[in-house]
C-alpha cells in the first residue's frame, strides 16, 4: 500500500473537489446565510455525502451504478430534482439572505441533510469513485485493491472537506458586506438559486 497516494492522485483530488459544482455551490450558500460554522457543518456534510459512492467502489459494486444503468439514471434525475427543490426553496424565502447569527439546532440539521442529500445525489462522484478511482488501484477492489482504494476514498474525503471549508470561508468573508439585508441579499439568493437551476439543467443534460 505504500506510495498508493501519488502527487497525480492528489492532483485529481484538488481539480474535482475545486471545480464548482453542487457541494461548492451548497457551501458557499450556507455558509454566506449562517455564517462560518454552517460553511463548516456543509462542507462536512458534502464530505458525508461521498461516502456510499466510496463504498460502492471499495465493495466491487460499480456495475450497479455504472454510467448508462438503471440505478445510475435514477440516482441522476434525484439530483436533477433536488437541485430544483434547492433553488425553488431559496426563491420563496423572503428577506435577506443571511440569517441571524444564533443558530438552533434545527438549521444546522438543516444544513447537514441537505449537505449529504447533494452529493449522494451527484453523479460526478459517481463516475470518480467507479470509474476514475480502480485505476489507481493495482487489481481493483479484490487482490488487496480494496484496502488501497479506501485509503485513497479517505484521502479524496479529506481534501473535498478543505477544499469546501475553504469556499465556505472565503463566502463568510463577504456575508456582512455583501448579502446581509437590503437589496444585496436579495440578489444573493437569486445568485445562489439560479447557481442550482444552472447545475440541474447541466445535470440533466450532460449526466454529470
Amino acid at each position: 500500500m505504500d506510495g498508493a497516494v501519488s502527487a497525480e492522485f492528489l492532483v485529481t483530488c484538488l481539480v474535482v473537489a475545486a471545480l464548482p459544482g453542487t457541494g461548492a455551490v451548497f457551501t458557499m450558500a450556507a455558509a454566506a446565510a449562517r455564517g462560518v460554522r454552517a460553511g463548516v457543518v456543509a462542507a462536512l456534510a458534502c464530505t458525508l455525502g461521498t461516502v456510499p459512492h466510496a463504498a460502492l467502489a471499495v465493495g466491487g459494486l460499480a456495475a450497479l451504478m455504472q454510467a448508462g444503468s438503471a440505478v445510475f439514471a435514477a440516482v441522476r434525475w434525484a439530483g436533477v430534482a433536488y437541485l430544483l427543490f434547492l433553488a425553488w426553496r431559496l426563491l420563496r424565502e423572503r428577506g435577506p439572505l443571511a440569517a441571524p447569527a444564533q443558530e438552533g439546532p434545527q438549521p444546522v440539521l438543516r444544513v447537514l441533510a441537505s449537505g449529504v442529500a447533494v452529493n449522494l445525489l451527484n453523479p460526478k462522484l459517481t463516475v470518480f469513485f467507479l470509474a476514475f478511482l480502480p485505476q489507481f488501484a493495482p487489481g481493483g477492489p479484490g487482490a488487496g485493491g480494496a484496502a488501497v482504494m479506501a485509503v485513497l476514498s479517505a484521502v479524496f474525503m479529506a481534501v473535498t472537506f478543505a477544499v469546501f471549508a475553504l469556499y465556505g470561508g472565503l463566502a463568510a468573508l463577504v456575508r456582512g458586506r455583501i448579502v446581509q439585508g437590503g437589496r444585496a441579499g436579495v440578489w444573493g439568493r437569486r445568485v445562489f438559486a439560479g447557481a442550482f437551476a444552472v447545475l440541474a439543467v447541466r445535470l440533466a443534460v450532460d449526466g454529470v
